[in-house]
């Protein structure tokens, strides 16, 4: 009787032993999304191939390592090298430092300047944890006002950023630094610095030391005018570039970031040089009005005109794009 026991739980043991090896030389190769508690997302090694736009193409591969990054939320444990990154914010940071996405918000995808560059990556919002958990990413990027993040937490790391916290320049250092490119952001950082410096003083010896700009934004039913810190190009033209604001948008834009105006009282806040924000999709009928028309900077042509949609962010490359055209602008370059 005591041998009849004894080998079938001799049986039963070699089938659980089989079982767990078979287990442990599955993982990492379904590619699951990678987290703190994934060994074979820490002990994997190789390089994955990417693509000229910075997107995947390793698509079952885990990344080479984890490394702890320090987030506002505390640590965090990230993939050394990312390959399937979900941005849900900061997608034109990421994509500015040659990060591989595999998802990325809609407003981003919509972004003229990232279009050709997201070719076969999702557009997915925090609410589409199916979606994101089918992408399988192994870092996901988000804010922490998301009412999802707990849930988005349990698919890979996440890493959040609140808006506005940092300035536009250490934001991208930050994401330098999750992405591992910590020395490649800082020498772009560097070299704008310098470039932008150097642009400002060029401008000012044209126009004047005392000569103000000012960033106006029309949707065609209402009118704003932002302070140094909104897009637009507002952090190049006041902040990199040394520029100035005209008193009246110091007094109400500088503070909350915006001010909203109606159109008559327009021509207060008009500086020396206009930079104007509008959507090509948008009718421009009041640019041949008289309130707009008797603004002196639009009769001494003084106005640099921008796509709104292509400059709502503060991203190396939005930041690039828009410091051609201010040298164009104000230089005839």
């Amino acid at each position: 009787m005591k041998k009849l026991v004894i080998i079938p739980m001799l049986v039963a043991l070699m089938v659980v032993l089989s079982a767990c090896g078979s287990k442990s030389n599955n993982n990492g190769n379904e590619g699951a999304p990678a987290n703190s508690g994934n060994a074979a997302a820490t002990e994997q090694n190789g390089n994955a191939e990417t693509t000229g736009n910075g997107n995947a193409t390793a698509e079952n591969e885990p990344a080479a390592g984890t490394i702890a990054y320090q987030s506002e939320t505390g640590e965090v444990e990230v993939p050394a090298n990312p390959r399937r990154i979900v941005a849900l914010t900061n997608g034109p940071n990421v994509i500015s430092a040659g990060g591989t996405l595999v998802g990325v918000d809609e407003w981003t995808e919509k972004n003229p300047l990232f279009k050709d560059k997201l070719a076969g990556v999702e557009v997915v919002s925090p609410d589409d944890l199916e979606k994101i958990i089918e992408l399988k990413p192994d870092l996901i990027i988000g804010s922490p006002d998301m009412k999802t993040l707990d849930k988005l937490k349990e698919i890979a790391p996440t890493v959040v950023y609140t808006w506005g916290k940092l300035d536009y320049l250490a934001q991208q250092l930050e994401i330098g630094k999750l992405l591992n490119k910590e020395k490649e952001a800082q020498a772009w950082i560097d070299d704008f610095k310098k470039r932008s410096s150097e642009l400002g003083s060029e401008v000012k010896a044209k126009i004047g030391d005392k000569a103000t700009v000012s960033v106006i934004e029309t949707d065609s039913k209402s009118f704003y005018v932002f302070g140094n810190a909104w897009a637009r190009g507002t952090e190049i033209l006041y902040q990199a570039m040394g520029l100035n604001m005209p008193d009246k948008v110091k007094q109400d834009a500088l503070g909350p970031g915006y001010y909203t105006l109606s159109s008559e009282v327009l021509s207060q806040y008009a500086g020396d040089y206009v930079v104007l924000s509008r959507s090509t999709a948008v009718d421009n009928a009041f640019m041949k009005t008289s309130v707009w028309t008797s603004i002196p900077a639009v009769k001494n042509k003084h106005v640099i005109e921008i796509d709104t949609e292509a400059s709502t962010y503060s991203d190396p490359t939005t930041l690039d794009y828009l410091l051609d055209i201010f040298k164009k602008g104000f230089l005839g370059e």
